[in-house]
C-alpha cells in the first residue's frame, strides 16, 4: 500500500512500522489513502501519526473528510526553530524562579509538555536542543551540587505524642469503585472488537458503519440496553446471580434496560416450571426487567434470515450424523452435501420446517471454515428437526434454531448495546 517495497528513509520507515501495528483497525479502508501522507512526507512526527490515528477510529468506515483529517493531523503546518524557540523563551520566562530554585534538577519533561500544548507539531528532537541550551545559558555549567543526590530532610516529630502506627488504605481503581466503568457507551459501538481469521481470505474485522449505528441510537435513545438470557430447562444457580449483577446491574448503573429473555430453543428440556421459577427468583433477587421476551418470540424472524442465509449461499441442509460431523469436524473435512445448489437446500429446509423429513435425518449447517484452527468455525448448525411441543410457542414449529444460530441475532433483534457474559453462566 505505501509503494516503498525497494526501502525509504528510516524515519518513515519506523512510521509504517507504527502504521503496521497500531492503525485502528475500524479504519482499513482509508489506510491506502494515508500511507501516502507518509511517504509523501506531509506526516513526518508521532505526534501527527497519533493525532491521524484517533481522526481515523473516529470517522471509521465513513467517507473521510479530507480538509478535516489534514486540519486534525497538522498537514501543512510548518513549525519554525523561531516559532519554537520563541514559545521556549515564554515558558522559562513564566517558571524562571523554580528553575532557578531548582536548577538542574528541574523537571524537563514538564517543560517539554508546555511546549508541545503550545506547538503540538513541533520536531521534539528540536524541542529538546533549545530547552537544554536555554536551561545552560541561565544556569551556567553544572555545579557539584547539581550532581549530589537530594537529602531527604526527615520530619521531626512531634514531642510527648504517644506514637500511633498509621496503615494507609490501598487506593481504588476506578474499576474497582465502579466495576462497570470498563464498559464504553453506545456511541462507540462502531469499533472493532474482534477479528475473524479465515484460512483462505482475509482477516474479517466486522463493525457497525455509522449510518447502522445511528440508526440503532434512534431507536434506543442512546440508552444502555442489556439482557439477562437464561435458558429455561433448569434452576438458577449462584452463577446466574452474578450474572444478574452485571446485566441487571450494567442498565441500571447508566440509566438503561435490561430484558429477562428466555433462551428457549431447546424445547425438550425446557418446561413451564423452570420458566415461572426463573421469573420469581429475578424479582426475588431485586431486579426488574425492563420488558419479558423469549427467543421463541423471534422464531418467525430466524426462520427468514436462515432462509436468506441459504439464498446468498451461506447455509446449506446437511444429512451428516452427529458422529460423523464430530469426524469430519476433527479432520478438518467439508461435509459432502456442501455444495449441494442452492435451490435444493431451499426445498429441503421448506420440507424441514414442514415435518416431511424424520428427526435427526437433516440440519441446517452454516457455511463458515471447515479447514479453520479455530473449532467454532466449523460450520455449526443452525436448525434442527423436533417433533417436540415447545413450552412457550406451542405446536407451531418442528424446526429449532441453535443457540449458536440465535443468540446474537435476538440481541441485534433487541438493539442489545452490551451483550455481557460471565464464565459461570
Amino acid at each position: 500500500q505505501a509503494g516503498v517495497a525497494d526501502g525509504c528513509e528510516r524515519t518513515v520507515g519506523n512510521l509504517l512500522y507504527t502504521v503496521a501495528t497500531k492503525y485502528p483497525s475500524n479504519a482499513l479502508v482509508h489506510r491506502p489513502t494515508f500511507v501516502k501522507y507518509i511517504v509523501s512526507l506531509k506526516i513526518k512526527s508521532s505526534a501527527q501519526l497519533e493525532a491521524a490515528f484517533l481522526f481515523l477510529a473516529a470517522v471509521a468506515s465513513d467517507k473521510l473528510d479530507i480538509d478535516d483529517f489534514e486540519a486534525a493531523c497538522g498537514v501543512g503546518i510548518e513549525v519554525s526553530v523561531n516559532d519554537i524557540e520563541n514559545v521556549v523563551d515564554q515558558i522559562f520566562e513564566e517558571n524562571k524562579p523554580a528553575i532557578v530554585e531548582q536548577r538542574y534538577r528541574t523537571n524537563v519533561g514538564e517543560l517539554f509538555s508546555h511546549v508541545r500544548k503550545k506547538l503540538p507539531w513541533a520536531d521534539p528532537k528540536i524541542v529538546k536542543q533549545i530547552i537544554d541550551a536555554r536551561l545552560y545559558g541561565l544556569l551556567g555549567e553544572k555545579t557539584e551540587a547539581d550532581n549530589e543526590k537530594p537529602i531527604k530532610k526527615k520530619k521531626e516529630k512531634p514531642a510527648n505524642i504517644e506514637q500511633k502506627v498509621v496503615v494507609e488504605e490501598p487506593k481504588l481503581s476506578e474499576e474497582e469503585i465502579n466495576p462497570f466503568s470498563i464498559f464504553p457507551s453506545p456511541e462507540e459501538n462502531f469499533k472493532v472488537h474482534t477479528e475473524i481469521y479465515f484460512s483462505d481470505r482475509p482477516v474479517l474485522r466486522p463493525c457497525n458503519s455509522k449510518d447502522v449505528l445511528e440508526k440503532h441510537l434512534k431507536v434506543t435513545g442512546g440508552k444502555v440496553y442489556t439482557r439477562f438470557p437464561p435458558e429455561p430447562n433448569g434452576y438458577l444457580h449462584i452463577g446466574h446471580a452474578k450474572a444478574m449483577f452485571v446485566d441487571f446491574g450494567l442498565a441500571k448503573e447508566r440509566d438503561g434496560c435490561c430484558y429477562l429473555r428466555y433462551d428457549d430453543t431447546n424445547p425438550e428440556a425446557e418446561r413451564r416450571e423452570y420458566i415461572d421459577h426463573i421469573e420469581e427468583i429475578v424479582g426475588w433477587m431485586g431486579w426488574k426487567p425492563f420488558k419479558i421476551t423469549y427467543t421463541s418470540d423471534y422464531f418467525q424472524e430466524l426462520h427468514d434470515l436462515a432462509v436468506e442465509l441459504i439464498r446468498r449461499g451461506c447455509a446449506y441442509v446437511d444429512h451428516q450424523t452427529p458422529d460423523e460431523i464430530k469426524e469430519y469436524r476433527e479432520k478438518k473435512l467439508n461435509s459432502p452435501w456442501r455444495d449441494r445448489p442452492i435451490e435444493e437446500s431451499l426445498k429441503l429446509f421448506n420440507d424441514m420446517k414442514r415435518g416431511m423429513i424424520a428427526e435427526g435425518k437433516a440440519t441446517l449447517r452454516m457455511k463458515q471454515d471447515m479447514q479453520s484452527d479455530n473449532f467454532n468455525m466449523y460450520d455449526l448448525i443452525a436448525y434442527r428437526i423436533k417433533f417436540t411441543p415447545h413450552p412457550h410457542a406451542g405446536e407451531k414449529w418442528c424446526i429449532y434454531p441453535s443457540y449458536d444460530y440465535a443468540h446474537c441475532i435476538v440481541d441485534s433483534l433487541e438493539n442489545i448495546t452490551h451483550s455481557v457474559c460471565v464464565f459461570s453462566f
